[in-house]
């Protein structure tokens, strides 16, 4: 009985070390670049694209690694 439940909660944390890996935010480096009116864009890092809105910098409760400022936007 024991041994089945240990075996349950080393699958249960197995299960959850997973899906909250897939959810990690990663960051991806934008070239700095000129616009068509000549202004010129340094460049900077953003979060990966994905379906997933709450792990952006922007999004309240998240900050930005880079610049130290804090996300301002709900995404609920």
């Amino acid at each position: 009985m024991l041994k089945k439940f240990l075996v349950f909660l080393f699958l249960l944390a197995t299960l959850f070390t997973i899906s909250v890996s897939g959810v990690e935010a990663r960051s991806i480096r934008v070239r700095g670049y000129t616009t068509s009116r000549g202004t010129y864009v340094k460049s900077y890092y953003r979060t990966s694209p994905n379906r997933y809105r709450y792990d952006n910098y922007s999004a309240k409760g998240n900050y930005n690694i880079y610049t130290g400022k804090k996300g301002t936007i709900n995404w609920w």
